[in-house]
């Protein structure tokens, strides 16, 4: 059909996969006056849409030859399906059906490398696409999320009127922007992710001080999650970790967060930052510690074995007032490490953006994930003014107001880290936080050994202090000692 052919259509969007995020951000759609479409094969998504959607300008459809002529050209079509096969099992039932022209955005969390594929595939055919990430979980996409969308900027701003209106705001703007070409909002929704789980895992680990350590029950871990989220570690993360410490369920014993099994499981987008990470050659340790931590709690029957044979170290209690010092030190040394783990998500942002073209603006991102999104907090804040400063910022941990906010954090750090290790509390994102830092900044790391151990046993050759180029091999062994 050409826009003549439809022009009775009445639709401005639609949605392919009425699940809750689909559902929600479709009503959210239709909350701000746009008439919507959304279809699903599954009966019962269909009719949950139609029931919340009765008095709002949205049609529901179980047909998508329907679906698609209820759309207004160009069509605007986003799919919210689970990542992988499935969206281009999804791409091939409907091309048939649409024009050069149209637009389809696959708002899932695919992996970048499909979305580049994708995208490449669909413009060769004459369609419009972008890859764009959503944050913010169901009450995000109902009420406001964080939106990351990338590739084809053409597309993107047929729907942007769209996209700005049901965004999340902060100071009035929202929190959406074009990322870049190709794959570029699917990447930075990958870094959020693994940011993300950085975060979850510093959470994680301050509770196992706090609960081992400290040795404090719910009801006080609660008051220091409240009060650390009113202040300057304010964020939606401490938001809901302070609510599960407060959460009964109706009618039974104790809180519902010390009958959950210590397994963690995941959907693979933090591996994804740790893999293209290492394929980069850009170090995210506080990542990869959450990524390897989640996989080691699957293991739960090993640990259980292994605690029967080693034991478990019991802390040492303290006083309190040795309490209340640990506690004002544990909130240094977990600004410290939340910090730490921003400035190495935005360091890979950088380096991918040079990597793959992705024209990335830094403070551009920043804003965007102030509101709406999973990891908004106040810090970023002065992410966004660090770039917006210096847009050419090789590391936010050189950023002056960061560097001054970091050292003040230093003494915390180092005491929290130095106390869980004597008492055998595991806290491997602390430790690879603080370590990164030193590593970081140190001048002269030992990695000149590293150089003569690999040119020793397999002439590798190495690199000279002051001299431009690589050496041949040296013969390192020495001469015979009488």
């Amino acid at each position: 059909m050409n826009p003549e052919q439809n022009s009775s259509a009445a639709n401005v969007f639609g949605m392919i996969g009425l699940g809750t995020m689909g559902r929600s951000l479709l009503l959210n759609m239709a909350d701000h006056g746009f008439a919507v479409a959304g279809y699903d094969k599954n009966a019962a998504q269909v009719a949950i849409l139609e029931q919340e959607g009765q008095h709002a300008p949205v049609s529901v459809f179980s047909s998508l030859p329907e679906f698609v002529a209820s759309l207004k050209s160009p069509r605007a079509i986003m799919m919210l399906v689970p990542a992988g096969p499935i969206v281009d099992s999804v791409i091939a039932e409907i091309l048939p059906l649409l024009d050069k022209g149209d637009i389809l955005i696959d708002g899932g969390n695919s992996h970048f490398t499909d979305t580049t594929r994708r995208d490449k595939e669909l413009a060769a055919k004459g369609f419009h696409f972008f890859g764009m990430g959503i944050s913010g979980g169901e009450e995000g996409a109902r009420r406001g999320p964080s939106m990351m969308p990338g590739g084809d900027i053409e597309a993107y701003k047929v729907v942007k009127p769209i996209l700005e209106a049901v965004a999340a705001k902060v100071n009035g703007e929202p929190c959406v922007t074009y990322i870049g070409p190709g794959a570029a909002g699917h990447f930075v929704k990958m870094v959020h992710n693994g940011i993300e789980y950085g975060l979850m895992q510093l959470i994680a680990e301050t509770y196992e001080i706090l609960r081992k350590g400290i040795r404090l029950e719910n009801e006080a871990i609660y008051q220091v999650f409240k009060t650390w989220n009113e202040g300057r570690l304010q964020s939606f993360l401490l938001e809901i970790t302070r609510d599960i410490f407060s959460y009964k369920e109706s009618g039974a014993d104790g809180y519902l967060v010390d009958r959950l099994l210590d397994v963690a499981r995941s959907k693979g987008t933090g591996k994804w930052t740790s893999q293209v990470a290492m394929d980069l050659e850009l170090p995210i340790p506080s990542i990869d510690a959450a990524v390897e931590t989640r996989d080691l709690s699957k293991y739960k029957s090993l640990r259980v074995e292994a605690a029967s044979v080693y034991g478990a170290e019991q802390p040492n209690g303290f006083t309190a007032v040795e309490q209340q010092q640990l506690l004002t030190q544990l909130e240094q040394a977990f600004y410290f490490s939340m910090v730490t783990t921003y400035a190495q998500g935005m360091h890979l942002l950088a380096k991918a953006s040079v990597a793959f073209d992705y024209q990335l603006q830094l403070d551009q991102i920043a804003k965007i994930w102030r509101g709406g999104c999973i990891i908004r907090a106040a810090f970023l804040e002065n992410i966004y003014n660090a770039y917006q400063q210096n847009p050419t910022l090789q590391h936010l941990l050189l950023d002056p107001q960061v560097a001054q906010l970091v050292q003040q954090a230093v003494p915390g750090m180092r005491t929290v880290v130095a106390t869980a290790a004597m008492s055998g509390v595991a806290i491997p994102a602390y430790a690879a936080s603080l370590s990164y830092f030193d590593n970081f900044r140190n001048a002269t790391m030992p990695s000149n050994l590293i150089q003569a151990q690999r040119d020793y046993f397999g002439a590798h050759t190495y690199e000279l202090i002051g001299k431009e180029g690589v050496f041949v091999h040296t013969n390192w062994v020495p001469d015979a000692i009488d």
